[in-house]
């Protein structure tokens, strides 16, 4: 499975950006799906995660202003991000695992690359 990320930029805070995370390969609709972030300096986290039957999960600090989803006919997933923060701020990745989320980025076979979002006025 190749993932493609994107969809990244600078955004002021109490903004929105939509991040896509285009699969290629074998069966994406068999997948869970995670969004992590990694901010200078800090270990990667994870942010929120989408399993194969479409059950969504989030961390503490997302919940609420992110939208995870996927759209199995185009292969590709989404993070919707409302009412971004100053602390937002960081690389995303997105993962690919055989069915359920995990909240431990070593569970994840497959990443893309990062791309980076930036929340400054």
């Amino acid at each position: 499975v190749q993932l493609q990320a994107s969809g990244g930029g600078l955004v002021q805070p109490g903004g929105s950006l939509r991040l896509s995370c285009a699969a290629s390969g074998r069966s994406f609709s068999g997948y869970a799906m995670g969004w992590f972030r990694q901010a200078p300096g800090k270990e990667r986290e994870f942010v929120a995660g989408v399993s194969w039957a479409g059950g969504t999960s989030y961390a503490d600090s997302t919940k609420g202003r992110f939208t995870i989803s996927r759209d199995n006919a185009k292969s590709t997933v989404y993070l919707q991000m409302n009412g971004l923060k100053s602390e937002d701020t960081a690389v995303y990745s997105c993962g690919a695992r055989t069915r359920w989320v995990s909240y431990n980025e070593d569970a994840y076979d497959y990443w893309g690359q990062g791309t980076q979002v930036t929340v400054s006025s």
